[in-house]
């Protein structure tokens, strides 16, 4: 990639969704942290399809300071494609520093993840040794990252979320990555280079409320499953040896029973039981390959990731 020698040397790269009351506080707090970094940096602000007034408070921030620039998407598309739509967008020629927009991941960080990354670091990933949420929403984020980094191929860091400092060439690397289904974390951690991790406390969101929903959640942690590990397949594997296993022992027995018992099998409840489970299987099995099947589908396809529809400042 050519960069510009104008071009800022750190992008801040931050995905809005309905955040119409957190966003003069965010942009008043990443401002205070820009006068005390030591380089040229730039804001990068993309609205994910909003429906309250976030379009029009990041418009009249653009028209205020020339380092925020503002990308408007077509449509909602999602925090993981919003978040890349940024990372394509930043002329950094240094580094993008991610984070969301409702305050939770500290811009204040900036400043000693860039150290680290001077350090000679390409990622400075920012680890939740604390979270302000409710009980069931911590649980779930615990198990949902151990299953994750247990069956993956690519070991990920736990805690871990996408708020995180990437040097240039892991920008550029991940932009180069065509996945229609984005699970950026995963992706970060896939390209390697040198990274380090850096707990900071997790905020509770500023104000408004969170626009992640349970199924959301889910959908992101399926991502992280399908797309980097092949555990599903091998779990259908595991499942139907066993159940013929145990439908092979049965059936001897029952043999056993018959000839030298001389005893009609029984148990027309035990008989569909077997069946229930066999049919339980079977439907696991065709949902897991029909979900490969369908991810296929959407990357031969090769759609856009995302459409612009206007951009300020850029």
């Amino acid at each position: 990639m050519t960069i510009d020698s104008s071009a800022p040397e750190l992008s801040f790269i931050i995905p809005v969704f309905n955040e119409e009351d957190n966003i003069r506080t965010l942009l008043n707090r990443v401002l205070n942290v820009l006068s005390k970094l030591p380089c040229s940096c730039e804001i990068i602000l993309v609205n994910d399809g909003s429906t309250d007034k976030s379009e029009q408070l990041l418009i009249t921030a653009a028209s205020e300071d020339s380092r925020i620039k503002v990308v408007l998407l077509s449509r909602n598309y999602g925090h993981q494609v919003a978040v890349s739509a940024g990372m394509a967008h930043a002329k950094c020629t240094e580094a993008a520093f991610i984070l969301d927009g409702d305050l939770q991941d500290p811009p204040e960080m900036a400043e000693p993840f860039l150290t680290q990354l001077r350090a000679g670091y390409d990622v400075v990933y920012g680890v939740r040794k604390n979270r302000k949420e409710a009980w069931y929403k911590r649980f779930a984020y615990f198990i949902a990252y151990r299953i994750i980094q247990s069956i993956s191929a690519t070991q990920m860091p736990l805690d871990s979320g996408d708020y995180a400092m990437i040097s240039r060439r892991v920008l550029d690397e991940m932009n180069a990555m065509p996945e229609q289904k984005r699970y950026l974390r995963g992706l970060r951690a896939w390209v390697g280079f040198r990274q380090c991790g850096f707990e900071y406390e997790r905020e509770a969101r500023y104000a408004g409320t969170s626009k992640y929903s349970f199924k959301m959640l889910l959908d992101l942690a399926f991502e992280g499953i399908f797309n980097f590990s092949d555990f599903p397949i091998r779990l259908i594997r595991i499942l139907g040896t066993w159940s013929l296993l145990i439908c092979s022992i049965y059936s001897v027995y029952l043999i056993y029973q018959y000839i030298f018992l001389d005893s009609v099998p029984q148990g027309f409840a035990t008989i569909i039981l077997f069946m229930f489970f066999l049919n339980g299987v079977q439907f696991l099995a065709i949902s897991v390959v029909g979900e490969f099947a369908a991810r296929g589908l959407v990357e031969a396809r090769k759609r856009p990731l995302f459409i612009v529809r206007e951009t300020f400042n850029l």
